[in-house]
Protein backbone atom coordinates (compact mmCIF):
# COMPACT_ATOMS: atom_id res chain seq x y z
CA UNK A 1 0.00 0.00 0.00
CA UNK A 2 1.44 3.16 -0.94
CA UNK A 3 0.11 6.79 -0.55
CA UNK A 4 0.10 9.65 -3.59
CA UNK A 5 0.34 12.66 -1.10
CA UNK A 6 3.52 14.39 -1.28
CA UNK A 7 4.94 15.37 1.68
CA UNK A 8 5.54 19.17 2.65
CA UNK A 9 9.13 18.83 2.23
CA UNK A 10 8.26 17.32 -1.57
CA UNK A 11 5.59 19.82 -2.32
CA UNK A 12 8.27 22.76 -1.29
CA UNK A 13 10.89 21.24 -3.64
CA UNK A 14 8.63 20.45 -6.20
CA UNK A 15 6.97 24.36 -6.27
CA UNK A 16 10.49 25.61 -6.74
CA UNK A 17 11.52 23.64 -9.67
CA UNK A 18 8.46 24.27 -11.31
CA UNK A 19 9.36 27.90 -10.86
CA UNK A 20 12.41 27.56 -12.03
CA UNK A 21 10.91 24.95 -15.18
CA UNK A 22 8.67 27.66 -15.67
CA UNK A 23 10.67 31.03 -15.87
CA UNK A 24 14.25 30.01 -16.84
CA UNK A 25 14.25 26.45 -18.31
CA UNK A 26 10.88 27.13 -20.60
CA UNK A 27 11.97 30.28 -21.80
CA UNK A 28 15.44 29.68 -23.28
CA UNK A 29 14.85 26.11 -24.33
CA UNK A 30 14.09 27.06 -27.78
CA UNK A 31 17.82 29.56 -27.81
CA UNK A 32 19.66 27.31 -26.01
CA UNK A 33 18.41 23.98 -28.63
CA UNK A 34 19.86 26.95 -31.39
CA UNK A 35 23.29 27.73 -29.67
CA UNK A 36 23.77 24.38 -28.21
CA UNK A 37 24.15 25.32 -24.51
CA UNK A 38 22.71 26.96 -21.99
CA UNK A 39 24.06 30.18 -19.89
CA UNK A 40 26.25 29.09 -17.32
CA UNK A 41 23.95 31.13 -15.00
CA UNK A 42 20.61 29.02 -16.11
CA UNK A 43 22.77 25.72 -14.87
CA UNK A 44 23.60 27.13 -11.51
CA UNK A 45 20.15 28.26 -10.51
CA UNK A 46 18.98 25.03 -11.21
CA UNK A 47 21.91 23.61 -9.12
CA UNK A 48 20.63 26.19 -6.19
CA UNK A 49 17.70 24.57 -5.70
CA UNK A 50 19.65 21.52 -4.06
CA UNK A 51 17.16 18.40 -5.63
CA UNK A 52 20.67 16.48 -5.15
CA UNK A 53 21.35 17.58 -1.98
CA UNK A 54 17.85 17.08 -1.15
CA UNK A 55 18.61 13.14 -1.41
CA UNK A 56 21.76 13.17 0.10
CA UNK A 57 22.08 12.78 4.15
CA UNK A 58 24.06 15.93 6.38
CA UNK A 59 27.12 13.95 7.05
CA UNK A 60 27.81 13.76 3.45
CA UNK A 61 26.86 17.50 2.51
CA UNK A 62 23.10 17.27 1.17
CA UNK A 63 19.94 18.19 3.88
CA UNK A 64 17.72 14.68 3.26
CA UNK A 65 17.51 11.20 3.05
CA UNK A 66 17.55 9.06 0.32
CA UNK A 67 14.19 8.86 -1.65
CA UNK A 68 13.73 7.58 -5.09
CA UNK A 69 10.34 9.14 -5.09
CA UNK A 70 11.29 12.67 -4.39
CA UNK A 71 13.99 12.19 -7.37
CA UNK A 72 11.13 11.78 -10.00
CA UNK A 73 9.00 14.29 -8.69
CA UNK A 74 12.49 16.17 -9.30
CA UNK A 75 12.91 14.78 -12.28
CA UNK A 76 9.57 15.17 -13.59
CA UNK A 77 9.03 18.92 -12.87
CA UNK A 78 11.95 20.12 -14.23
CA UNK A 79 12.04 18.08 -17.53
CA UNK A 80 8.37 19.86 -18.27
CA UNK A 81 10.49 23.45 -18.58
CA UNK A 82 13.25 21.25 -21.01
CA UNK A 83 15.11 18.20 -20.94
CA UNK A 84 18.54 19.17 -22.49
CA UNK A 85 18.55 21.61 -19.16
CA UNK A 86 17.42 19.19 -16.65
CA UNK A 87 20.07 16.65 -17.80
CA UNK A 88 22.54 19.85 -17.21
CA UNK A 89 21.83 20.63 -14.09
CA UNK A 90 21.41 17.16 -12.86
CA UNK A 91 25.00 15.84 -14.26
CA UNK A 92 26.82 16.20 -10.89
CA UNK A 93 24.26 13.15 -9.90
CA UNK A 94 25.63 11.00 -12.21
CA UNK A 95 28.61 10.91 -10.03
CA UNK A 96 27.45 11.32 -6.99
CA UNK A 97 24.83 8.94 -6.72
CA UNK A 98 26.85 5.92 -7.95
CA UNK A 99 29.04 6.92 -4.90
CA UNK A 100 26.52 6.87 -2.31
CA UNK A 101 24.76 4.08 -3.33
CA UNK A 102 27.64 1.40 -3.96
CA UNK A 103 30.95 3.63 -2.40
CA UNK A 104 33.01 3.07 0.46
CA UNK A 105 32.96 4.64 3.51
CA UNK A 106 35.83 6.73 2.29
CA UNK A 107 34.70 6.81 -1.24
CA UNK A 108 31.86 9.10 0.39
CA UNK A 109 33.40 10.91 2.65
CA UNK A 110 36.47 11.96 0.16
CA UNK A 111 33.99 13.08 -2.52
CA UNK A 112 30.35 14.02 -1.37
CA UNK A 113 30.84 17.10 0.67
CA UNK A 114 33.22 18.95 -1.57
CA UNK A 115 31.27 18.33 -4.82
CA UNK A 116 27.00 19.17 -2.65
CA UNK A 117 28.44 21.81 -1.06
CA UNK A 118 30.22 23.67 -3.89
CA UNK A 119 28.64 25.34 -6.82
CA UNK A 120 28.02 23.34 -10.07
CA UNK A 121 30.85 21.52 -11.32
CA UNK A 122 31.08 18.99 -14.65
CA UNK A 123 31.62 15.75 -12.94
CA UNK A 124 30.44 12.85 -14.78
CA UNK A 125 30.13 9.53 -15.94
CA UNK A 126 30.53 7.10 -18.85
CA UNK A 127 28.44 3.94 -19.37
CA UNK A 128 26.70 4.17 -23.01
CA UNK A 129 28.43 2.62 -25.34
CA UNK A 130 28.49 2.90 -29.23
CA UNK A 131 27.39 -0.10 -30.29
CA UNK A 132 23.71 -1.77 -31.51
CA UNK A 133 23.61 -4.16 -29.23
CA UNK A 134 24.53 -2.18 -25.49
CA UNK A 135 23.66 -4.09 -22.95
CA UNK A 136 24.69 -1.71 -19.77
CA UNK A 137 25.13 -5.57 -17.71
CA UNK A 138 26.99 -7.36 -20.21
CA UNK A 139 29.57 -3.83 -21.58
CA UNK A 140 32.87 -4.55 -24.11
CA UNK A 141 34.61 -1.65 -22.08
CA UNK A 142 37.11 -3.78 -19.96
CA UNK A 143 38.89 -3.81 -16.28
CA UNK A 144 41.05 -6.13 -16.07
CA UNK A 145 43.33 -6.79 -12.74
CA UNK A 146 46.97 -5.15 -13.24
CA UNK A 147 49.98 -3.90 -11.06
CA UNK A 148 47.79 -3.92 -7.90
CA UNK A 149 44.98 -2.06 -9.66
CA UNK A 150 42.93 -1.97 -13.03
CA UNK A 151 43.44 -1.23 -16.60
CA UNK A 152 40.86 -0.47 -18.59
CA UNK A 153 39.98 -0.42 -22.08
CA UNK A 154 37.41 0.81 -24.49
CA UNK A 155 35.05 2.93 -25.92
CA UNK A 156 32.20 5.17 -24.39
CA UNK A 157 29.55 7.90 -25.99
CA UNK A 158 27.19 10.20 -24.62
CA UNK A 159 29.94 10.88 -21.93
CA UNK A 160 28.12 14.61 -20.51
CA UNK A 161 30.69 17.32 -20.61
CA UNK A 162 33.88 14.96 -20.56
CA UNK A 163 36.23 17.86 -22.11
CA UNK A 164 35.92 19.25 -18.41
CA UNK A 165 35.41 17.09 -16.13
CA UNK A 166 36.77 17.64 -12.97
CA UNK A 167 36.31 13.57 -12.41
CA UNK A 168 34.68 10.83 -13.72
CA UNK A 169 33.11 7.51 -13.11
CA UNK A 170 33.32 4.78 -16.02
CA UNK A 171 31.65 1.61 -16.58
CA UNK A 172 33.45 -1.23 -17.09
CA UNK A 173 33.00 -5.10 -17.43
CA UNK A 174 34.95 -6.84 -14.48
CA UNK A 175 35.31 -10.28 -14.56
CA UNK A 176 31.43 -10.43 -15.85
CA UNK A 177 29.85 -7.89 -13.78
CA UNK A 178 29.57 -4.27 -14.45
CA UNK A 179 31.69 -2.39 -12.02
CA UNK A 180 32.70 1.72 -11.74
CA UNK A 181 35.83 3.50 -10.97
CA UNK A 182 37.00 7.08 -10.62
CA UNK A 183 38.80 8.53 -12.81
CA UNK A 184 40.64 11.87 -11.79
CA UNK A 185 40.86 14.54 -14.45
CA UNK A 186 43.97 14.45 -16.00
CA UNK A 187 44.69 10.66 -15.91
CA UNK A 188 46.80 9.25 -18.99
CA UNK A 189 45.38 6.89 -21.67
CA UNK A 190 41.82 8.66 -22.03
CA UNK A 191 41.62 10.20 -25.80
CA UNK A 192 38.18 12.60 -25.79
CA UNK A 193 36.75 12.86 -29.30
CA UNK A 194 34.92 15.63 -30.84
CA UNK A 195 31.26 16.90 -29.11
CA UNK A 196 28.30 14.41 -31.02
CA UNK A 197 25.86 16.04 -33.27
CA UNK A 198 22.78 14.77 -32.12
CA UNK A 199 18.47 14.96 -33.58
CA UNK A 200 18.03 16.39 -30.00
CA UNK A 201 18.66 17.61 -26.39
CA UNK A 202 21.32 19.60 -28.42
CA UNK A 203 22.25 22.21 -25.24
CA UNK A 204 23.58 19.21 -23.52
CA UNK A 205 27.35 18.66 -24.57
CA UNK A 206 28.76 14.80 -24.96
CA UNK A 207 31.55 13.37 -26.18
CA UNK A 208 32.30 9.94 -27.16
CA UNK A 209 35.58 8.76 -25.02
CA UNK A 210 38.27 6.05 -25.81
CA UNK A 211 40.18 4.60 -22.98
CA UNK A 212 43.16 3.10 -24.18
CA UNK A 213 44.94 0.69 -21.00
CA UNK A 214 44.40 3.42 -18.15
CA UNK A 215 45.44 2.97 -14.76
CA UNK A 216 43.24 2.68 -12.37
CA UNK A 217 44.30 2.09 -8.54
CA UNK A 218 42.29 -0.04 -5.70
CA UNK A 219 40.91 2.37 -4.11
CA UNK A 220 39.39 4.21 -7.17
CA UNK A 221 37.01 0.83 -8.14
CA UNK A 222 33.18 2.02 -6.30
CA UNK A 223 32.69 -0.25 -3.04
CA UNK A 224 36.20 -1.25 -2.52
CA UNK A 225 37.60 -4.54 -3.36
CA UNK A 226 34.17 -6.28 -3.19
CA UNK A 227 32.56 -3.92 -5.55
CA UNK A 228 28.93 -2.51 -5.53
CA UNK A 229 25.08 -3.76 -7.01
CA UNK A 230 25.21 -2.25 -10.66
CA UNK A 231 21.26 -3.10 -10.60
CA UNK A 232 20.87 0.16 -8.47
CA UNK A 233 22.21 2.25 -10.47
CA UNK A 234 20.63 0.87 -13.48
CA UNK A 235 17.17 1.07 -11.92
CA UNK A 236 17.55 4.77 -10.48
CA UNK A 237 18.56 5.34 -13.78
CA UNK A 238 15.35 3.72 -15.07
CA UNK A 239 12.90 5.31 -13.14
CA UNK A 240 14.77 8.93 -13.59
CA UNK A 241 14.84 9.05 -17.27
CA UNK A 242 11.16 7.67 -17.01
CA UNK A 243 9.84 10.58 -14.60
CA UNK A 244 11.40 13.05 -17.44
CA UNK A 245 9.81 11.32 -20.27
CA UNK A 246 6.56 11.91 -18.07
CA UNK A 247 7.60 15.77 -17.50
CA UNK A 248 8.32 16.70 -21.25
CA UNK A 249 5.31 14.31 -22.63
CA UNK A 250 3.13 16.30 -20.55
CA UNK A 251 4.51 19.97 -21.72
CA UNK A 252 3.67 18.63 -25.33
CA UNK A 253 0.18 17.49 -24.54
CA UNK A 254 -0.60 21.10 -22.96
CA UNK A 255 0.57 22.76 -25.37
CA UNK A 256 -0.94 21.20 -27.97
CA UNK A 257 -4.31 20.74 -25.83
CA UNK A 258 -4.41 24.31 -25.13
CA UNK A 259 -3.68 25.12 -29.19
CA UNK A 260 -6.55 23.22 -30.08
CA UNK A 261 -8.59 24.66 -27.68
CA UNK A 262 -8.04 28.22 -28.98
CA UNK A 263 -7.50 27.41 -32.77
CA UNK A 264 -10.62 27.54 -35.54
CA UNK A 265 -10.66 26.06 -38.69
CA UNK A 266 -13.61 26.52 -40.96
CA UNK A 267 -15.25 27.75 -37.54
CA UNK A 268 -14.48 24.95 -35.58
CA UNK A 269 -12.34 24.62 -32.76
CA UNK A 270 -9.73 22.39 -33.61
CA UNK A 271 -10.60 20.38 -30.32
CA UNK A 272 -13.68 20.36 -31.11
CA UNK A 273 -12.99 17.95 -34.17
CA UNK A 274 -13.22 13.67 -33.26
CA UNK A 275 -10.04 12.86 -34.45
CA UNK A 276 -8.22 15.23 -32.18
CA UNK A 277 -10.20 15.18 -28.89
CA UNK A 278 -9.87 11.30 -29.35
CA UNK A 279 -5.77 11.98 -29.67
CA UNK A 280 -5.59 14.38 -26.90
CA UNK A 281 -7.75 11.91 -24.74
CA UNK A 282 -5.00 9.13 -25.61
CA UNK A 283 -2.37 11.36 -24.86
CA UNK A 284 -3.31 12.22 -21.13
CA UNK A 285 -4.63 8.42 -20.39
CA UNK A 286 -0.87 7.16 -21.46
CA UNK A 287 0.58 10.05 -19.31
CA UNK A 288 -1.30 9.45 -16.16
CA UNK A 289 -0.29 5.25 -16.79
CA UNK A 290 3.07 6.00 -17.16
CA UNK A 291 3.06 8.46 -14.10
CA UNK A 292 1.34 6.18 -11.90
CA UNK A 293 3.93 3.49 -12.87
CA UNK A 294 7.27 5.45 -12.28
CA UNK A 295 5.76 6.31 -8.53
CA UNK A 296 5.17 2.69 -8.09
CA UNK A 297 8.78 2.14 -9.34
CA UNK A 298 10.08 4.81 -7.06
CA UNK A 299 8.44 3.49 -4.44
CA UNK A 300 9.20 -0.14 -4.46
CA UNK A 301 13.23 1.26 -4.60
CA UNK A 302 12.73 3.26 -1.24
CA UNK A 303 11.98 -0.04 -0.03
CA UNK A 304 14.44 -2.47 -1.07
CA UNK A 305 11.94 -4.51 -2.66
CA UNK A 306 13.12 -7.47 -5.02
CA UNK A 307 10.27 -6.41 -7.77
CA UNK A 308 11.54 -2.91 -7.96
CA UNK A 309 13.96 -3.92 -10.72
CA UNK A 310 11.74 -5.29 -13.07
CA UNK A 311 9.10 -2.19 -12.34
CA UNK A 312 11.74 0.38 -13.10
CA UNK A 313 12.06 -1.51 -16.46
CA UNK A 314 8.90 -1.45 -16.80
CA UNK A 315 8.33 2.35 -16.18
CA UNK A 316 11.12 3.29 -18.44
CA UNK A 317 9.87 1.16 -21.37
CA UNK A 318 6.65 2.32 -21.46
CA UNK A 319 8.23 5.77 -20.70
CA UNK A 320 10.16 5.70 -24.46
CA UNK A 321 6.75 4.69 -26.45
CA UNK A 322 4.23 7.32 -24.49
CA UNK A 323 6.68 10.10 -25.28
CA UNK A 324 7.29 9.30 -28.79
CA UNK A 325 3.30 9.25 -29.30
CA UNK A 326 2.87 12.17 -26.89
CA UNK A 327 5.28 14.42 -28.87
CA UNK A 328 4.71 12.78 -31.94
CA UNK A 329 0.63 13.83 -31.83
CA UNK A 330 1.58 16.80 -30.08
CA UNK A 331 3.24 18.28 -33.67
CA UNK A 332 0.23 16.54 -35.86
CA UNK A 333 -2.12 18.66 -33.54
CA UNK A 334 -0.58 22.02 -34.48
CA UNK A 335 -0.43 20.84 -38.58
CA UNK A 336 1.61 22.58 -40.47
CA UNK A 337 2.75 25.35 -37.49
CA UNK A 338 4.07 22.15 -35.39
CA UNK A 339 6.70 21.43 -38.04
CA UNK A 340 8.18 24.99 -37.53
CA UNK A 341 11.00 26.14 -35.12
CA UNK A 342 9.77 28.66 -33.46
CA UNK A 343 6.70 26.55 -32.01
CA UNK A 344 8.18 23.93 -28.94
CA UNK A 345 6.49 20.49 -30.12
CA UNK A 346 9.10 19.43 -32.73
CA UNK A 347 12.15 20.47 -29.78
CA UNK A 348 9.45 18.14 -27.45
CA UNK A 349 9.38 15.43 -30.76
CA UNK A 350 13.71 15.24 -31.37
CA UNK A 351 14.38 15.28 -27.34
CA UNK A 352 11.58 12.74 -26.70
CA UNK A 353 13.01 10.94 -29.67
CA UNK A 354 15.97 10.67 -27.22
CA UNK A 355 14.81 8.55 -24.22
CA UNK A 356 15.03 5.40 -25.35
CA UNK A 357 18.78 6.52 -26.36
CA UNK A 358 20.22 7.71 -23.01
CA UNK A 359 19.69 5.40 -19.83
CA UNK A 360 22.59 6.17 -18.04
CA UNK A 361 22.75 9.64 -18.07
CA UNK A 362 20.31 10.46 -15.62
CA UNK A 363 20.30 8.99 -11.95
CA UNK A 364 18.12 9.86 -9.04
Amino acid sequence: MFSFEPSEEQKMLVDAINRYAKNDLRKLAHDADEDCGYPESTIDKGWDIGYLQASIPEIYGGFGDRSAVTGVLAAEEMAWGDLAGTLNVMTPGLFVLPIYLGGTQAQKEGYLPDILKGDWRPFTSALIEPYFDFDPRELRTTAAASDGGYEITGTKSYVPYADEAEAMLVFANLEGQTQAFILPKGVEGIEIGSRMKLLGINAYPVYEVNFSGVKVSLENRIGGPEGFDFSKILDASSVALAAMAVGLSRAAFEYSRDYAKEREVFGVKVAQKQAVAFMLAEMATEIEAIRLLVWEAAWMLDRGLPEASIQAYLALSGAVDMSMMVTDRAVQILGGYGYIREYPVELWMRNGRGIAMLNGLAIV
